[in-house]
């Protein structure tokens, strides 16, 4: 058994990882530790990541649980290197230990910031818009389907009952790319227009052609997390990484302050996307007019 002193993106999902598994194998936390030898509030130590199980005590409860294959693999891994503060994980966006990580780290935030340069952020996104991005990529319609179904779901975060509070500063090129058309972009900036009402959500807007910020460099979250210090997330087309690194994350700090600096204010950035969601409804008319 080893302890930890700091709740780590890669412990806190090494723990949902092992309660997921525990709780599709339809066990108790006491017959899940009775089978393994341990006492029950280990194994709820482990789960809450709390506690750091060794690599032997993950290989047993994935034994008890009857968990093989890619699955297996998957957990493994994470195991054998929550030791590392930082973690990168490999395979596209959406994929088992990209979502798992980022799933943990917005479970315990307390406020998210996201700068988005090019891709309006997940947490905003309506189902047309997601399904439309997801629909680019070699995935089945039901694995789409399923992923949107997901994206939608972690709105609540933001959205739904002690909602956490969300900074989005979003690029100009984000707004005006037309992802799925243009009756979808339309829905897309009405949605978001309807976002900035709620008082946990604050809209920012970064202009093109304003020469060069930090911003430029691509797209990162910060998650301000209860019980450990915060963790920046970054992800590109085949890897994501988690930075919990005080330093680092003092860099990122300084970076979103630098993009707040040439951000329109929130009510400016309101009326902005407002505009375009009225032009790209008139683009819609016009090519359904043509039609």
């Amino acid at each position: 058994m080893k302890g930890t002193a700091m709740l780590t993106p890669r412990i806190r999902t090494l723990g949902a990882s092992l309660r997921e598994a525990r709780l599709g194998a339809h066990f108790s936390l006491r017959e899940l530790a009775r089978r393994i030898g341990v006492n029950p509030s280990l194994v709820s130590h482990w789960e809450r990541g709390s506690r750091v199980p060794s690599v032997e005590d993950v290989a047993g409860v994935l034994g008890a649980l009857g968990v093989v294959g890619d699955e297996k693999r998957r957990i493994m891994y994470m195991a054998r290197g929550s030791a590392e503060p930082g973690w990168i994980t490999y395979g596209l966006p959406g994929a088992p230990n990209h979502m798992a990580g980022v799933l943990a780290c917005e479970r315990a935030a307390t406020e998210i910031v996201e700068w988005a340069p090019m891709v309006l952020p997940g947490l905003l996104q309506t189902p047309g818009y997601a399904r439309a991005i997801f629909s680019a990529s070699a995935l089945d319609q039901a694995e789409i389907e399923r992923r949107v179904a997901v994206r939608m779901a972690r709105r609540k975060l933001i959205a739904g009952y002690e909602a956490v509070p969300f900074e989005g500063l979003i690029g100009e090129a984000a707004l005006r790319e037309s992802i799925g058309g243009t009756a979808t972009m339309a829905d897309q900036l009405r949605a978001l227009v309807a976002s900035s009402a709620k008082p946990t959500i604050s809209l920012r807007v970064v202009p093109s052609g304003i020469g060069w910020h930090p911003g430029l460099e691509g797209r990162f979250i910060l998650f301000g997390q209860e019980n450990s210090g915060p963790v920046i997330y970054f992800e590109n087309f085949s890897s994501g990484c988690f930075v919990p690194d005080e330093y680092d994350v003092e860099q990122y700090r300084a970076a979103l302050k630098r993009i707040r600096a040439v951000a329109m204010n929130p009510e400016a950035s309101v009326e902005f996307v407002r505009g375009l969601a009225e032009e790209a409804e008139e683009r819609d008319r016009d090519r359904v007019a043509q039609e």
